[in-house]
């Protein structure tokens, strides 16, 4: 079998398997309405609730200020939610029953981040909608939406493969889920949604060192038009693909251990 074959047959059986997570998204209507809902309500709220009250200590209208961070919010809690998928696949027996047919061991895991990839940036781009409603005026040009769409795949695959690691490692479907509210958590102790200036003491400190805020920095510099601090491009590189670095092979370890157990 030479290289090329090889290769097209991963791809066909990524395609295929990838197929078979986003029929099953499709047929959880909680977590279709979720996806749906979610982006809408969080901007409406933010904007709606806090845009008046909130100094960003900026020129920028709340809405612009936000938006990049709700973008994130809803695609990292979707991202890390897939850890329920595999979860629920280790727990039915369809794990090892796969690892039976001629195909890559890390077909599943990969196709489930690839899914969530997919399904994902189509939530960002539900919170993009509701923010352009509300008010946002982006001021970026094609390539810079080319690399915002970028950054934010980016960050789902770090997120997906960290939540299938997490997927692998719990024990239960509920304990699989809580992987979700830590990742939601993140971008509140960033300068998502308030200055990291005007955060205490210790949570300004974790605020200026944790991925969410180099990240949100990056796209409101993009999606604004906005200068970006020297090492931001580097500190979001050094996050996504660091984290997936470590999160891949760890997940393939991890996964070849429980398909045997």
């Amino acid at each position: 079998m030479t290289a090329r074959t090889l290769a097209r047959d991963w791809a066909d059986e990524l395609v295929l398997l990838t197929q078979r997570a986003l029929r099953r998204e499709f047929r959880q209507v909680d977590g279709l309405l979720v996806g749906i809902v979610l982006p809408i309500a969080i901007m409406g709220a933010m904007v709606g609730v806090f845009g008046r009250a909130v100094d960003t200590g900026t020129t920028l209208a709340y809405v612009d200020y936000v938006t990049p961070a709700v973008m994130l919010l809803c695609a990292g809690y979707g991202a890390a939610t897939t850890s329920i998928g595999i979860t629920e696949d280790r727990l039915r027996g369809l794990t090892q029953r796969f690892m039976t047919l001629p195909i890559a061991g890390w077909g599943l895991p990969a196709s489930q981040v690839t899914a969530s990839v997919l399904r994902n940036v189509c939530t960002t781009g539900l919170a993009v909608v509701a923010a352009l409603v509300l008010g946002f005026s982006p001021n970026a040009d094609f390539g810079d939406w080319l690399l915002v769409l970028a950054v934010v795949a980016g960050y789902v695959v770090t997120v997906a493969w960290w939540s299938v690691v997490w997927g692998l490692l719990v024990r239960n479907v509920q304990a699989s889920g809580a992987f979700s509210f830590a990742v939601l958590f993140l971008p509140y102790v960033s300068s998502a949604f308030v200055p990291v200036e005007s955060l205490p003491g210790f949570l300004r400190g974790f605020a200026e060192y944790q991925p969410i805020t180099p990240l949100v920095e990056l796209l409101r510099g993009l999606l604004l038009g906005l200068p970006v601090a020297d090492g931001t491009v580097w500190a979001v590189v050094a996050w996504l693909v660091g984290g997936s670095v470590v999160a891949v092979p760890l997940a393939a370890a991890l996964f070849r251990r429980r398909a045997r157990n």
